[in-house]
Protein backbone atom coordinates (compact mmCIF):
# COMPACT_ATOMS: atom_id res chain seq x y z
CA UNK A 1 0.00 0.00 0.00
CA UNK A 2 1.27 3.44 -0.92
CA UNK A 3 1.05 6.16 1.73
CA UNK A 4 1.29 9.91 1.26
CA UNK A 5 2.20 12.10 4.22
CA UNK A 6 1.34 15.79 3.90
CA UNK A 7 3.88 17.84 5.84
CA UNK A 8 4.51 21.50 6.56
CA UNK A 9 7.59 23.66 7.06
CA UNK A 10 7.19 25.74 10.23
CA UNK A 11 9.37 27.96 12.42
CA UNK A 12 11.35 26.04 15.03
CA UNK A 13 9.33 25.94 18.25
CA UNK A 14 12.28 27.50 20.10
CA UNK A 15 12.52 30.44 17.69
CA UNK A 16 11.76 33.88 19.06
CA UNK A 17 8.93 35.11 16.85
CA UNK A 18 8.89 38.77 15.76
CA UNK A 19 6.07 40.54 13.93
CA UNK A 20 7.05 42.22 10.66
CA UNK A 21 6.77 46.00 10.18
CA UNK A 22 3.48 45.66 8.30
CA UNK A 23 1.94 44.01 11.38
CA UNK A 24 0.37 41.26 9.28
CA UNK A 25 2.99 38.56 9.17
CA UNK A 26 5.95 37.14 11.04
CA UNK A 27 9.38 38.31 9.99
CA UNK A 28 11.46 35.53 8.45
CA UNK A 29 14.90 37.05 9.03
CA UNK A 30 17.01 34.73 11.15
CA UNK A 31 14.17 32.23 11.65
CA UNK A 32 15.07 28.55 11.62
CA UNK A 33 12.49 26.29 9.96
CA UNK A 34 11.81 22.62 10.69
CA UNK A 35 9.32 19.91 9.85
CA UNK A 36 6.24 20.46 12.02
CA UNK A 37 6.62 18.18 15.09
CA UNK A 38 3.17 16.61 14.70
CA UNK A 39 4.02 15.80 11.09
CA UNK A 40 6.97 13.80 12.41
CA UNK A 41 4.47 11.49 14.15
CA UNK A 42 2.66 11.04 10.83
CA UNK A 43 5.91 10.26 9.00
CA UNK A 44 6.85 7.69 11.63
CA UNK A 45 3.39 6.10 11.38
CA UNK A 46 3.74 5.80 7.60
CA UNK A 47 7.20 4.27 7.86
CA UNK A 48 6.08 1.70 10.43
CA UNK A 49 3.03 0.72 8.37
CA UNK A 50 5.17 0.32 5.25
CA UNK A 51 7.72 -1.75 7.15
CA UNK A 52 5.02 -4.00 8.58
CA UNK A 53 3.48 -4.52 5.12
CA UNK A 54 6.86 -5.24 3.58
CA UNK A 55 6.07 -3.27 0.43
CA UNK A 56 4.58 0.01 -0.72
CA UNK A 57 5.99 3.51 -0.90
CA UNK A 58 5.94 6.50 1.44
CA UNK A 59 5.68 9.86 -0.33
CA UNK A 60 6.05 13.25 1.34
CA UNK A 61 3.96 16.12 -0.02
CA UNK A 62 4.22 19.78 0.91
CA UNK A 63 3.02 23.16 -0.30
CA UNK A 64 5.54 25.92 0.27
CA UNK A 65 8.50 27.94 -0.98
CA UNK A 66 11.66 26.51 -2.51
CA UNK A 67 13.27 26.54 0.94
CA UNK A 68 10.87 23.74 1.94
CA UNK A 69 13.24 21.34 0.17
CA UNK A 70 15.29 21.18 3.36
CA UNK A 71 12.32 19.96 5.41
CA UNK A 72 11.48 17.37 2.77
CA UNK A 73 15.07 16.13 2.74
CA UNK A 74 14.91 15.64 6.50
CA UNK A 75 11.83 13.45 6.00
CA UNK A 76 13.55 11.49 3.23
CA UNK A 77 16.49 10.93 5.57
CA UNK A 78 14.14 9.21 8.01
CA UNK A 79 13.17 6.65 5.37
CA UNK A 80 10.49 8.11 3.08
CA UNK A 81 10.94 7.06 -0.54
CA UNK A 82 10.15 10.22 -2.51
CA UNK A 83 8.89 13.78 -2.09
CA UNK A 84 6.75 16.29 -3.96
CA UNK A 85 7.07 20.05 -3.50
CA UNK A 86 4.21 22.24 -4.74
CA UNK A 87 5.98 25.59 -4.91
CA UNK A 88 4.01 28.60 -3.75
CA UNK A 89 3.27 30.77 -0.73
CA UNK A 90 0.69 29.25 1.64
CA UNK A 91 -1.69 31.56 3.47
CA UNK A 92 -3.58 31.19 6.74
CA UNK A 93 -6.57 29.89 4.76
CA UNK A 94 -6.71 26.16 5.47
CA UNK A 95 -9.26 25.52 2.72
CA UNK A 96 -7.02 27.13 0.11
CA UNK A 97 -4.14 24.92 1.26
CA UNK A 98 -6.38 21.84 1.15
CA UNK A 99 -7.39 22.61 -2.44
CA UNK A 100 -3.75 22.93 -3.50
CA UNK A 101 -2.89 19.57 -1.91
CA UNK A 102 -5.93 17.89 -3.47
CA UNK A 103 -4.78 19.00 -6.92
CA UNK A 104 -1.89 16.54 -6.45
CA UNK A 105 -3.57 13.92 -4.28
CA UNK A 106 -6.60 13.32 -6.49
CA UNK A 107 -4.38 11.88 -9.22
CA UNK A 108 -2.30 9.71 -6.87
CA UNK A 109 -2.66 6.10 -5.79
CA UNK A 110 -2.20 6.50 -2.03
CA UNK A 111 -4.48 4.21 -0.08
CA UNK A 112 -3.77 6.19 3.05
CA UNK A 113 -3.13 9.93 3.38
CA UNK A 114 -1.63 11.04 6.68
CA UNK A 115 -1.30 14.45 8.34
CA UNK A 116 -0.01 15.64 11.67
CA UNK A 117 -3.01 16.54 13.81
CA UNK A 118 -2.05 20.21 13.45
CA UNK A 119 0.74 22.53 12.36
CA UNK A 120 2.43 24.19 15.30
CA UNK A 121 2.48 27.62 13.65
CA UNK A 122 -1.23 28.24 12.99
CA UNK A 123 -2.73 25.46 15.17
CA UNK A 124 -5.87 25.20 13.01
CA UNK A 125 -6.38 21.39 12.74
CA UNK A 126 -8.36 21.97 9.54
CA UNK A 127 -6.42 20.89 6.47
CA UNK A 128 -6.57 17.11 6.98
CA UNK A 129 -10.36 16.89 7.37
CA UNK A 130 -10.83 19.40 4.51
CA UNK A 131 -8.70 17.27 2.18
CA UNK A 132 -10.78 14.22 3.14
CA UNK A 133 -14.00 16.07 2.37
CA UNK A 134 -12.74 17.33 -0.99
CA UNK A 135 -11.61 13.81 -1.95
CA UNK A 136 -14.77 12.18 -0.63
CA UNK A 137 -12.84 9.90 1.74
CA UNK A 138 -13.50 8.92 5.37
CA UNK A 139 -11.38 10.68 7.97
CA UNK A 140 -10.27 10.07 11.55
CA UNK A 141 -8.52 12.79 13.55
CA UNK A 142 -6.18 12.85 16.56
CA UNK A 143 -5.24 9.20 16.06
CA UNK A 144 -2.64 7.74 18.44
CA UNK A 145 -2.29 4.31 16.79
CA UNK A 146 -3.61 2.45 13.75
CA UNK A 147 -3.55 -0.94 12.06
CA UNK A 148 -4.17 -1.67 8.39
CA UNK A 149 -5.59 -4.88 6.97
CA UNK A 150 -8.28 -6.33 4.69
CA UNK A 151 -8.93 -3.05 2.93
CA UNK A 152 -9.58 -1.10 6.12
CA UNK A 153 -7.72 0.92 8.72
CA UNK A 154 -8.50 0.64 12.43
CA UNK A 155 -7.68 3.82 14.33
CA UNK A 156 -7.42 4.44 18.04
CA UNK A 157 -8.20 7.86 19.47
CA UNK A 158 -7.64 9.01 23.05
CA UNK A 159 -10.86 10.42 24.50
CA UNK A 160 -11.74 11.54 27.99
CA UNK A 161 -11.85 8.52 30.25
CA UNK A 162 -10.88 5.96 27.63
CA UNK A 163 -10.10 5.11 24.05
CA UNK A 164 -12.26 5.30 20.94
CA UNK A 165 -11.78 2.79 18.12
CA UNK A 166 -12.74 3.85 14.59
CA UNK A 167 -12.65 1.54 11.56
CA UNK A 168 -12.70 3.00 8.06
CA UNK A 169 -12.56 1.53 4.58
CA UNK A 170 -9.56 2.45 2.46
CA UNK A 171 -8.68 4.81 0.87
CA UNK A 172 -8.89 7.10 3.89
CA UNK A 173 -7.37 10.17 5.55
CA UNK A 174 -5.93 10.16 9.09
CA UNK A 175 -4.44 12.92 11.24
CA UNK A 176 -1.88 11.61 13.74
CA UNK A 177 -0.94 12.83 17.19
CA UNK A 178 1.45 11.69 19.91
CA UNK A 179 1.01 8.08 20.92
CA UNK A 180 2.47 4.90 19.45
CA UNK A 181 4.64 6.68 16.90
CA UNK A 182 7.77 8.10 18.50
CA UNK A 183 9.79 9.77 15.71
CA UNK A 184 13.06 8.03 14.89
CA UNK A 185 16.38 9.77 14.37
CA UNK A 186 17.93 9.98 10.92
CA UNK A 187 21.03 7.81 10.51
CA UNK A 188 24.13 9.00 8.68
CA UNK A 189 23.35 6.51 5.93
CA UNK A 190 19.78 7.84 5.71
CA UNK A 191 21.02 11.43 5.42
CA UNK A 192 23.38 10.47 2.59
CA UNK A 193 20.71 8.45 0.76
CA UNK A 194 18.22 11.33 1.05
CA UNK A 195 20.33 13.36 -1.35
CA UNK A 196 19.72 10.78 -4.09
CA UNK A 197 16.02 10.15 -3.51
CA UNK A 198 13.62 11.67 -6.06
CA UNK A 199 12.02 15.03 -5.31
CA UNK A 200 9.50 16.37 -7.80
CA UNK A 201 9.07 20.14 -7.85
CA UNK A 202 6.20 21.83 -9.64
CA UNK A 203 4.34 25.14 -9.34
CA UNK A 204 1.30 25.00 -7.11
CA UNK A 205 -2.03 25.88 -8.72
CA UNK A 206 -3.31 29.35 -7.94
CA UNK A 207 -6.07 29.17 -5.34
CA UNK A 208 -7.54 32.39 -4.00
CA UNK A 209 -7.44 32.74 -0.25
CA UNK A 210 -10.73 33.48 1.44
CA UNK A 211 -9.07 34.65 4.64
CA UNK A 212 -7.49 38.05 5.24
CA UNK A 213 -5.14 38.69 8.17
CA UNK A 214 -5.93 42.16 9.50
CA UNK A 215 -3.08 42.20 12.00
CA UNK A 216 -0.95 40.27 14.45
CA UNK A 217 -0.36 41.17 18.09
CA UNK A 218 1.94 39.88 20.78
CA UNK A 219 0.14 38.26 23.73
CA UNK A 220 -0.36 40.64 26.65
CA UNK A 221 2.32 40.63 29.32
CA UNK A 222 1.43 38.80 32.46
CA UNK A 223 0.88 41.04 35.47
CA UNK A 224 3.39 40.75 38.27
CA UNK A 225 2.60 38.32 41.04
CA UNK A 226 1.52 39.41 44.49
CA UNK A 227 2.25 37.85 47.88
CA UNK A 228 -0.84 38.07 50.09
CA UNK A 229 0.60 36.46 53.19
CA UNK A 230 2.16 33.29 54.56
CA UNK A 231 0.79 29.99 55.78
CA UNK A 232 -2.84 29.22 56.54
CA UNK A 233 -3.46 32.80 57.61
CA UNK A 234 -3.28 33.92 54.00
CA UNK A 235 -5.97 31.53 52.73
CA UNK A 236 -8.91 33.79 53.53
CA UNK A 237 -7.36 36.78 51.73
CA UNK A 238 -6.34 34.62 48.77
CA UNK A 239 -9.88 33.29 48.37
CA UNK A 240 -11.27 36.83 48.56
CA UNK A 241 -8.93 38.06 45.84
CA UNK A 242 -9.70 35.12 43.59
CA UNK A 243 -13.40 35.75 44.02
CA UNK A 244 -13.56 39.55 43.90
CA UNK A 245 -10.58 40.57 41.71
CA UNK A 246 -9.65 37.62 39.52
CA UNK A 247 -13.31 36.45 39.42
CA UNK A 248 -12.36 32.81 38.96
CA UNK A 249 -14.37 31.49 41.90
Amino acid sequence: MNITVCVKRVPDTETRIRIADDGREVTRDGVKYVLSPYDEFAVEAALQLAEEAGDGEVTLLTFGPEAARESLRSGLALGAHRAVLLMGEPTMDGLATARVLVSELENGDAGLILFGVKAVDDDQQQVGPMVAELLGRPCATSVTAMDVGDGAVTCRRAVEGGQEVVEMDLPAVVTVTKGRYEPRYASLRGIMMAKRKPMVEKPAPEVESGLVVEGLEYPPRRPEGRIVGEGTGAVEELVRLLREEARVL
